[in-house]
């Protein structure tokens, strides 16, 4: 109760309930989120049922157009799956891949960027050097490198079956150096005040000192850049599969789909593109756009209300 009480008199919810942007990204997202997460319930039909697919359904158009079906309100894809169902579907493997990446990203990056601006001297040189190269390859590049090397020793089957831990993991690994440098510099600054000062004479080990006082002290930087890179890595996702790195054609995401239908864009089938791209990018719009609030509220000198 003492903390519902602390956060409804907090200037964050003040400040969230007078922005009308904020608070419409925020309904939006809430409405994909639930709406992709409850897809089993809510999806009129199930793309992963083989047995419910019909070949001879493929290409129908939306409903609203000549030869439209009621069955399928958005139409179907070139499999004869319902649009609706599988982006609703594939809505639910982007943002799971999106938070399960980001998270991976900011596990190593928030430990190697304490490490790094605690230690200083040679710990620190070594690993934003090790960032630096690291930056120097793009999510692609890591991507068909792993990709290769999972494929060679697992076998085209297996990367299928585990294709969402596998971009998790190639997400995490490619962009981990954001978190650490902006861990790195909030810890730069943060070690040279008092209370840092006073756990050392304390005799406090470096360790709990890091986590327990450094830490905490660094969550503004911390929170606003994983909204970005929430975006940020379904956009990656999106990427790789458009150029068949990703997900499956038997298990979509919105990139694999827009990727699936952008053969057919030109033939006059433009829902099976057009539909996953406008929710790819809604999407990815109001995340950014609350990644923008959070900024503005965490760091008073952006802020400009």
């Amino acid at each position: 109760m003492r903390l519902w009480k602390q956060f409804r008199g907090s200037y964050f919810l003040y400040s969230f309930l007078h922005d009308p942007v904020a608070m419409g990204s925020f309904i939006v997202l809430a409405l994909l989120t639930l709406a992709a997460f409850g897809a089993p319930v809510i999806a009129p039909h199930d793309p992963y049922d083989t047995t419910t697919i019909n070949i001879m359904d493929s290409e129908i158009p939306p409903v609203w157009m000549e030869n439209g079906d009621q069955n399928f309100t958005l139409g179907t894809d070139a499999q004869g799956r319902d649009m609706l169902s599988t982006m609703l579907y594939g809505m639910r493997i982007s943002l799971i891949i999106g938070v399960g990446a980001t998270f991976m990203q900011a596990v190593i990056g928030i430990v190697l960027g304490l490490i790094a601006g605690y230690k200083g001297g040679r710990v620190d040189n070594f690993l934003m050097r090790m960032a630096d190269v690291q930056l120097s390859f793009s999510t692609l590049m890591v991507a068909i490198f792993l990709s290769a090397i999972f494929q060679a020793i697992f076998g085209v089957a297996a990367f299928e079956s585990m294709a969402v831990p596998f971009l998790v993991l190639v997400i995490g690994i490619a962009e981990w150096p954001q978190y650490a440098r902006t861990v790195r510099a909030s810890v730069l600054a943060e070690k040279k005040k008092e209370y840092v000062e006073a756990a050392r004479v304390m005799g406090l080990p470096a360790n709990r000192i890091m986590w327990r006082h450094i830490l905490p002290n660094t969550m503004s930087p911390i929170l606003v850049l994983s909204t970005v890179q929430v975006a940020h890595a379904i956009m990656s996702e999106a990427a790789l599969s458009f150029l068949g790195l990703g997900m499956p054609i038997t298990k979509p995401s919105l990139g694999s789909l827009i990727n699936s239908g952008f053969d057919y864009i030109f033939s006059g089938s433009w829902w099976i593109t057009m539909f996953p791209g406008f929710l790819l990018v809604l999407l990815i719009l109001v995340i950014n756009l609350l990644g923008d609030w959070v900024q503005d509220v965490l760091n008073p000198k952006l802020y400009k209300g």
